[in-house]
């Protein structure tokens, strides 16, 4: 992450979502500065991050387009695909627009906003920070969380490349390898089970934009969670059910 100043300003913390966004903008070489937002303290929810963001959700960003606009952007699917729309002329992590693989990424980016973040993000909800038990929610979400690692590692199995679509990295890989080393807050306890998308997870994770991306805006924690007897990860989880139970109040308001 570069100190230096840059015309986009990232808003995040090191949640699954707002990881992709430090992780493409260190891949493609990209100068941004990083303003932490405190979510235990609902800041997301304040009046100046709602006028960047009006859904009140990390992450979003902030650029200047070529006439000096300020640009607000919002959704990290979104901000990817502007990202590389606007600053991957070479394709570093995309391909032409029109072509067959530009298609296949977009397929998976999509895959992952509409399906495994809202069905990983409820297994975890249900599995680590919801009060009382839950057997359905946590067979449904658990479940189809484990169906879509199973889709994945299909479809890495049929890449001899070891990414999701061509020769090289995507948004794609980048939209989805953060939801993915969360795998055992969400339930389920052995990613052996996928062992291509285990190979995956650890080759990304060798590269030095994931090794600097998914270390802003703080040093990241998910993966040693993962090591975790299972009390003590829930212990943990239980922790934030308090804030969890605050926002959900206010959002109900």
């Amino acid at each position: 992450m570069s100190t230096e100043k840059h015309n986009i300003t990232l808003y995040c913390e090191g949640t699954p979502n707002p990881l992709k966004i430090s992780i493409a903008l260190e891949e493609l070489g990209l100068k941004y500065n990083v303003r932490p937002i405190k979510l235990f303290a609902h800041e997301q929810k304040e009046q100046w991050y709602l006028d960047i963001n009006p859904n009140g959700r990390i992450p979003a960003i902030v650029d200047t387009d070529e006439n000096g606009q300020q640009l607000k952007i919002w959704e990290s699917g979104a901000i990817l695909q502007y990202l590389v729309d606007r600053y991957d002329g070479d394709h570093k992590i995309s391909y032409p627009r029109g072509t067959k693989e530009y298609w296949e990424m977009t397929n998976w980016l999509f895959w992952q906003v509409s399906g495994l973040g809202p069905m990983q993000g409820q297994a975890n909800h249900f599995e680590m920070s919801a009060l009382g038990d839950h057997p359905y929610a946590l067979k449904r979400y658990v479940n189809e969380t484990r169906r879509l690692y199973r889709t994945m590692d299909k479809a890495l199995a049929k890449n001899p490349s070891g990414y999701l679509v061509g020769d090289h990295l995507t948004i794609a890989d980048i939209a989805i390898w953060p939801w993915t080393i969360a795998y055992k807050y969400s339930g389920l306890s052995q990613i052996d089970e996928f062992p291509r998308v285990k190979e995956w997870m650890y080759r990304l994770l060798a590269r030095p934009g994931f090794e600097k991306g998914h270390n802003v805006p703080n040093p990241h924690i998910y993966l040693q969670l993962n090591d975790l007897p299972d009390e003590e990860l829930k212990k943990i989880g239980r922790e934030r059910s308090g804030w969890v139970q605050v926002a959900m109040k206010r959002d109900a308001e």
